[in-house]
């Protein structure tokens, strides 16, 4: 994976946009004293070089009905599955995250689910179908807290 050399401007715009990604680029050029086409042709440059991902709204799960976060551990009955697992859990829309891990488990997943009902139902309906040797369950009781990563280009640790 290339790691890109970033400047002391690239920082700053990182840490700007990542406390507020609805900040103004003009906003974002006046804090960094620069042009906001400056602002622009930097912004694009780091979405190209795929450092920036994109931006998104983020959704409450609770004020839309979705009480129940939890967390399962996959077990597959072989290699060979990964791929039609993870394209069969893409087709779940309440699965929102999939991982590859390294340790016991073969994936790992994060799932909203409107109660503890749907989620037994999501595991019965959606997953126990894909032929899964078996599964292991978090439940979260809440989010402690969550966060992007430090932007810090002269921390050498």
């Amino acid at each position: 994976m290339a790691h890109h050399q970033l400047d002391e401007l690239d920082e700053k715009i990182l840490k700007l946009i990542i406390g507020n990604a609805r900040m103004p680029f003009l906003e974002v050029a006046r804090e960094c004293n620069v042009s906001g086409a400056a602002i622009h042709q930097r912004i694009q440059k780091l979405t190209n070089i795929g450092v920036i991902k994109g931006s998104e709204f983020i959704v409450d799960n609770t004020k839309v009905g979705y009480e129940t976060c939890a967390y399962m551990g996959l077990f597959l009955k072989s290699p060979g599955q990964f791929p039609t697992v993870t394209e069969a859990l893409k087709e779940i829309p309440e699965v929102v995250e999939c991982h590859y891990t390294t340790g016991q488990y073969d994936l790992f997943i994060k799932i909203y689910a409107k109660n503890n009902q749907h989620l037994l139902s999501i595991i019965h309906n959606k997953l126990q179908p894909l032929g899964l040797a078996r599964t292991e369950s978090l439940i979260s009781f809440k989010e402690a807290f969550k966060r992007q990563i430090p932007i810090d280009l002269n921390d050498d640790e």
